[in-house]
């Protein structure tokens, strides 16, 4: 069977959270840290009125932690999972 029919059309650069993904394998993560992340990562940028993390920085990391701490009250454990799933994006994603 041919692979390739799954394939977009428009073949060019991933989009990030298939990029997101592609590194998360690469350094072999379990499926859930997996999943959790791509979320994480996912609810910042809608969030952030769908803005590319390479226009943000710090301040909106951190507003967005605010807001979650503080607004949504999720717990410390959560807190620190999203951090990390967003310095892995930072750091391992985009450099």
């Amino acid at each position: 069977m041919d692979e390739t029919h799954h394939l977009p059309e428009a073949v060019g650069k991933p989009r990030l959270l298939e990029q997101v993904l592609a590194r998360i394998r690469v350094k072999h993560y379990s499926l859930r840290t997996e999943q959790a992340y791509v979320e994480w990562i996912r609810r910042f940028i809608l969030f952030h009125g769908k803005g590319h993390p390479m226009e943000m920085g710090k301040a909106e990391v951190e507003v967005y932690l605010l807001f979650l701490a503080s607004e949504r009250q999720i717990s410390a454990s959560t807190q620190n999972q999203t951090k990390a799933a967003l310095l892995f994006l930072y750091r391992e994603v985009l450099g």
